[in-house]
């Protein structure tokens, strides 16, 4: 079975509540963070699947569209193209916040359903996030957890912490034990 790395989206591959952009609405307000190109690229090229697991409150709230979505998709998907990397697959929660349903994360729901779908081995994947409802899906899909970023009010506990995904691909890159 293949292994994999899911990946949040705002935090980790982009720039969120930041001096630039607030939250992600439109294709115009994507800024890829430092290194990310470089650390997808890597994953592939080490023959990780690479997943993208995002909860998209603002399709729900009436914030942008399911089409403003893909077009911010699409543009992640242009931007790490420039650095040779792809991402396999996208999933994404539309639902409000506080709508109770499975693929809304802490749920793992989204995770499960792509390990399924790509013969994926979540034992022996990872799921980088950068709060807390990252971790606890990964925990309860039965990934590796990775808390990336600085952010103070972090309360679970991940496996294991980096400052960003770069340097997390770095250290799978120098070996990472089993």
């Amino acid at each position: 079975m293949q292994e994999a790395v899911f990946l949040d989206r705002d935090g980790v591959i982009n720039e969120v509540l930041s001096h630039r952009v607030r939250f992600v609405n439109k294709a115009s307000d994507f800024y890829l963070l430092e290194g990310v190109g470089e650390a997808v690229k890597s994953l592939n090229n080490m023959g990780f699947k690479v997943f993208v697991v995002t909860n998209q409150g603002g399709v729900g709230l009436g914030y942008m569209t399911e089409s403003a979505l893909e077009e911010v998709h699409q543009k992640m998907r242009d931007d790490l193209a420039a650095f040779g990397a792809r991402i396999d697959d996208i999933a994404y929660c539309p639902h409000k916040p506080r709508a109770s349903c499975a693929c809304r994360k802490p749920g793992a729901q989204m995770l499960l359903d792509l390990a399924e779908k790509h013969g994926v081995n979540l034992r022996k994947s990872y799921m980088v996030g950068d709060r807390d409802q990252d971790i606890e899906a990964g925990k309860r899909a039965g990934t590796k957890t990775v808390l990336v970023g600085t952010r103070e009010e972090t309360k679970s506990e991940a496996d294991m912490k980096f400052k960003d995904l770069l340097t997390f691909t770095k250290w799978l890159i120098d070996g990472a034990p089993d």
